[in-house]
């Protein structure tokens, strides 16, 4: 069952259990309304490109933004956060990882094992690609391609059942396994859609390519030059930012919050973090100011 798969660390110890209980109730109606805003503004970008509105080309990259950060989503359905329906958590991370290539079962596994061991060497599974320490390196790393040929890599390898890391349990191989030789049949019927008309490759192909670079900014405030070390107040980043980029990547700039209370779905993230923030120890005034220190600390 997915639930028992659910990461428990313990809450703050000085976090009242009642509040507890309450910031960790789950309710689909405000995960249907962000669900409804975040998908109704990809499909109304998409009708616009595709129906060649004026300055069209303009909307690609927004379109892209839209669709990437729908990682966030699939992020939050490995905790079974978003919705109270478990259902609900699997249909949309499912259909997440599709748009995203990124297979949504074994993604649950890695990013659970991430939560055990964030940003500890050897055991965070997200240090096996490490952090880019060069300014060459971090073009490479933002460019995105390096994420889209490890997906198509990863996908193949689960798909002729040669991919066994430690973080997937035997009971979950072939769940993983079926559900990328399902992802690619998908994906070979969408590219020979592509010979009858090129609708997706302008409303979806190219315009995640042009927007990963974004999420692959966005990710690397998460953990990136955080101690390695096992405290959550110290191996993760909170990224003060707008309330668009909230609302963008489903409360998760709320980061340090999240890691310390796991099971607490998204949209209980502000009120965790009006309890937290006095306990913060790595944060930052937005993602354009992260990035500017993260580079100078290659280049100094």
């Amino acid at each position: 069952m997915v639930s028992g798969l659910m990461e428990t660390r313990p809450a703050p110890p000085d976090l009242d259990p009642a509040l507890r209980a309450r910031l960790m109730l789950r309710r689909d109606g405000p995960g249907l309304r962000a669900l409804a805003l975040h998908a109704g503004a990809i499909a109304l970008t998409g009708w616009a490109i595709a129906a060649g509105v004026p300055g069209w080309p303009l909307l690609l990259p927004v379109q892209g933004v839209l669709i990437v950060f729908l990682f966030t989503l699939e992020h939050e359905c490995t905790h079974r956060t978003p919705f109270a329906q478990g259902w609900l958590c699997e249909g949309a991370g499912h259909v997440a990882g599709f748009l995203l290539l990124l297979p949504f079962v074994w993604f649950r596994y890695f990013h659970l094992a991430h939560h055990r061991h964030t940003n500890l060497p050897g055991l965070d599974p997200e240090l096996d690609a490490p952090k880019p320490a060069t300014l060459g390196a971090w073009a490479w790393h933002v460019s995105g391609l390096p994420y889209w040929a490890g997906g198509a890599a990863l996908l193949w390898r689960l798909a002729t059942g040669r991919e066994r890391p430690a973080y997937l349990p035997e009971g979950a191989r072939a769940r993983a396994e079926a559900e990328a030789r399902v992802m690619l049949g998908l994906y070979a019927l969408s590219a020979i859609s592509l010979a009858v008309s090129p609708v997706l490759f302008w409303v979806w192909i190219l315009p995640v390519l042009i927007g990963q670079p974004v999420l692959r900014l966005y990710l690397l405030a998460e953990h990136g030059d955080c101690p390695e070390v096992a405290d959550m107040f110290e191996n993760t980043r909170t990224t003060f930012t707008t309330r668009l980029v909230r609302g963008l990547a489903w409360n998760m700039p709320y980061h340090t919050e999240h890691h310390v209370l796991p099971n607490v779905p998204f949209h209980n993230l502000p009120e965790a973090h009006r309890h937290l923030r006095a306990r913060l120890r790595v944060t930052e005034d937005g993602y354009a100011r992260f990035t500017r220190g993260y580079l100078a600390r290659r280049l100094g």
